[in-house]
């Protein structure tokens, strides 16, 4: 398995394949719905150098302030990113990220935005926030934490082998869960036939 190292390259970015198992070392940032939002409606976002600083994770984790004054990681459990589609694509122009964490898949505008800039969505697979929370071998700063709190704010964090994810969106703008989707689709024809069900059943809807 990969381990790729942050801030990831153009050339590393683009030579990962849809599906690709890796893990990645160095160091990323955090945030959630507000960090997206002020970045792009209002231009507030964190004085960080966003070329050696290049990795977004999206999470909103549990922190806790040592006697000391520094901060360990409780957990940090990815949080679900298709939610940042709305503005996904602006943050990943704004600040040319090459690297993408969370949970699940985004959209079509962020995947043409990965495509062009050179970068990659990673995506959780039978992680917990817990696990993970090993691999961050340093917390180096937080941006903001007393305006919008520990879930919020923008940490820093350092990680090592961190992961694994996998590639959920390539830098050629393809979606893993949307080509698992349309091979899913294009299958269902021959599983109806193997199992007697007519053509054109119409399945009962359920609502919640």
């Amino acid at each position: 398995m990969k381990d790729i190292k942050l801030p990831m390259s153009e050339a590393d970015a683009r030579s990962l394949q849809l599906g690709e198992m890796i893990t990645v070392s160095g160091l990323l940032f955090t945030g959630r719905s507000r960090f997206h939002i002020r970045a792009i409606e209002d231009n507030v976002f964190p004085p960080v150098d966003y070329e050696k600083i290049n990795c977004f994770f999206h999470v909103g984790p549990v922190m806790k302030q040592l006697e000391n004054g520094e901060w360990s990681v409780v957990s940090c459990e990815p949080t679900s990113s298709i939610r940042f589609e709305r503005y996904g694509a602006d943050v990943v122009r704004k600040f040319k990220l090459r690297t993408l964490i969370g949970k699940t898949t985004m959209g079509p505008r962020t995947a043409e935005a990965l495509r062009e800039v050179g970068g990659v969505y990673l995506s959780k697979i039978g992680l917990s926030g817990n696990a993970l929370r090993g691999q961050v071998r340093k917390v180096h700063n937080v941006y903001f934490l007393d305006e919008l709190g520990k879930t919020e704010c923008t940490w820093i964090y350092e990680v090592e082998h961190f992961g694994p994810f996998f590639v959920a969106m390539d830098a050629q703008g393809n979606n893993y869960f949307e080509q698992l989707s349309r091979e899913a689709e294009s299958r269902m024809p021959e599983i109806e036939r193997k199992l007697n069900i007519p053509v054109g059943y119409d399945y009962t809807e359920v609502n919640g």
